[in-house]
Order: structure tokens, then sequence, then C-alpha cells
């Protein structure tokens, strides 16, 4: 989803005392280099959990072109270079105790992606890591585990969800132990499929007209496997499974879903939507040319040609899965960087002013709906 501006920020110093009577703990950073976009996060620690006092994103596509070429492109590079030395120059303004940047699938499959990160070394001296899709799928459950739940039914002793983050060039999809009696959550099998919203609209298109069913189709075939290992339909069709999505394309049909006039995290990131009300969503974008889909407030120019791959690849793991209800988190893979950094200090590391769960409902009014928040 767009994103308004980033307006000018204080000096971290600045912000310090500008925080008032709650002391500020130590500071950590957390860079997430993935296929489409680079994200920075800056979080500090305080007496009841961590606050976020800085971030940053931005699309860089660097994965462009990589499933005909096998090479990061020197255009995207050079975009992530200077994203990345945003990066450094915010982290400069803040006493930081730890960093840890991460690169992902485009990296990951790149013959030149550890030389691209050698030159960002050597150019903005920043050590960027690439994790394994375990790692990231990991690193995904640790962040979003807060928001696991099961709404329909009483707590029992174990149960399940799906959780699944879309990217540039790849999805994860992990299968979840949920024991809400300790809410805690362990991490039964994962599966990284090689198709992402930049893969997929490179081989197909954006999705209009009938390639968007192709595109569901391809990205369905490679969840066969993992279904057939777990067999997640089975607990599905008891009532046993919640389904958890992290990425653009979720946040973006939620934001659609509530109309809302401009990207509010607060009104996105824990929120509980019916399956059919996302799935109509899809219905919403489907529907508009591609010149109205990037004038649509929660699409825009940068992501038009990727916003229907990322519907493609939600529909297929839904009509897999089709689990009643959807939770929406906008929290990933720097979240889970920045808990694992402040336990390691010893920190008790939550996010601070985390919501609640709330269920939207549809009233009987509109294509998709008026929504009241429960």
């Amino acid at each position: 989803m767009m994103r308004q501006g980033t307006e000018q920020r204080l000096s971290g110093q600045a912000q310090i005392r500008a925080s008032g009577a709650r002391q500020a703990g130590p500071f950590f950073g957390a860079i997430d280099l993935g296929t489409n976009n680079c994200r920075l996060m800056i979080a500090a620690g305080t007496s009841n959990g961590f606050r976020v006092v800085d971030s940053f994103n931005r699309s860089v596509r660097l994965g462009e072109g990589l499933r005909v070429s096998g090479r990061l492109a020197e255009e995207f590079m050079t975009r992530a270079l200077d994203a990345l030395r945003i990066c450094v120059e915010r982290m400069r303004q803040w006493p930081l105790s730890h960093v840890r940047a991460v690169a992902t699938e485009a990296c990951r499959r790149a013959v030149n992606g550890r030389e691209f990160l050698e030159r960002v070394q050597t150019e903005i001296g920043l050590t960027i890591d690439i994790i394994t899709a375990r790692e990231e799928a990991e690193l995904a459950l640790e962040s979003c585990s807060p928001l696991f739940r099961m709404p329909s039914r009483p707590p029992s002793q174990s149960e399940r969800g799906v959780l699944f983050d879309i990217g540039g060039g790849s999805t994860e999809v992990a299968w979840v132990r949920v024991d809400q009696e300790r809410k805690s959550q362990t991490l039964i099998g994962t599966t990284s499929m090689p198709v992402g919203v930049i893969t997929l609209q490179e081989m197909f298109g954006e999705g209009h007209g009938s390639s968007y069913e192709e595109m569901v189709s391809h990205v369905q075939s490679h969840l066969v496997g993992f279904e057939n290992v777990h067999r997640i339909r089975r607990e599905v069709a008891q009532g046993n499974a919640c389904l958890l999505g992290t990425s653009g394309t979720v946040t973006t049909l939620a934001g659609v879903a509530l109309a809302l006039p401009r990207y509010n995290r607060a009104a996105i990131d824990g929120l509980t939507l019916p399956g059919q009300i996302m799935r109509s969503a899809i219905d919403t974008l489907r529907s508009l040319s591609r010149d109205h889909l990037a004038m649509h407030p929660c699409v825009g120019q940068d992501r038009v040609k990727y916003v229907l791959p990322g519907c493609a690849i939600f529909e297929a793991i839904h009509r897999t899965w089709p689990i009643e209800e959807v939770t929406i988190a906008d929290r990933g893979l720097r979240d889970g960087m920045l808990l694992r950094m402040a336990r390691d200090h010893g920190q008790r590391f939550t996010r601070e002013r985390r919501r609640t769960h709330r269920h939207v409902t549809p009233r009987s009014r509109g294509p998709l709906g008026n929504y009241a928040t429960i």
C-alpha cells in the first residue's frame, strides 16, 4: 500500500529527550533487503516493551529480471545501494547497541548475490547476511506469534495455524502448532515457493484477463507437496486451523476492504477479516483497469505491476486452505530481528501498544459491505 511521504525527523538524541518520562533503553536497528523492497526499522527498549523510533521503506526491485538472467541487474543494484545509504545515514542518528541486516530470495538465487553484498560492504560499510528460507519463516513467525488465534473456538491444548509471507521473489508458508493456553507456537514445517509478486509478473504479466487464473493455478501447483506432507485440509475441515498473512498484498487487500483513503498501520495490524471479504477485495481490484489501479490509494504507480500477482498468490493459498477468517499482520522480518536482538541483550521486548485483535464484520449494504470494528 502507498505510505504517506516521510516527514523530517528529530535527531535521535532529541527524540530521546522528547519521549518524556519513559526511559529509553538500548537501541537496535534491523534492515531487510528483499527482492522488491529495502526496509529499515529502529527501535528502543522501554520499561514496558519496545518502541519504534524510526523506519524507512523503499521499493528497489532488486530481483527484477533475475528469473531470466540469473543475475542482479546494475540498475537495481544501484537503487538498492542508494536505499541502503539512506538506512546507514538514519542509523547514524541513533546510539545503536546492535544492528542486523539480512538479504533474502534475490541474493540467495542470483549468481552475483554475494558479490553485490561485498560491494555493499566496501562502498557503505554495511554487512548484510543472506538468510535461508527457513530462517525467513522463523523470523516471520517470531514477529507474528502474538496474532495467532482461533477466534471461533475456546482455547484448547493444541491447534494449528498457517502463516504465509508473500515476497517479491518467493513466498514462505509455515505450518504451526498453536498452544493457546501457553500462548506459544511451534514450527511444524515450512516451504519456500519460488514465486513472488515480481517472478509471477515476469512469467504471466500483470494479471489482467485470463492470465490471473493461470497465475493462481501455477501457485496452487507449488502447494500440493506441502499439503500432501502435512494434510492441512483435514485440520481446516475440522475448524482447527487459523490463517495469518504478512505482506504488502494482505495489507493492501485489508485497506481496500476498509476503503481506507491512505495507509493506516493501526487500523490494519492484527485485524481479522472474513476470507470472503478478502476475496471480494480481490474482485474489486481485478475489475479496475491498469490506469485506475495506479490511481487507487491502496495501490499506486510503484506497485501497479505487482498487485494482481500478489492477489493471485493469496487466492491460491486461500483456495487450497479455505479458512473462514484471515488475520492481517503489518510486521515481518525486521520485527523478528529486533525481538531476537533484544532477547540476546536481556530485554523483555514486545511491541509496545500491541493492538487487541479486532474482528470486522460486514453490514448489509454495499458490494463489500460497510464494516464495523468490534
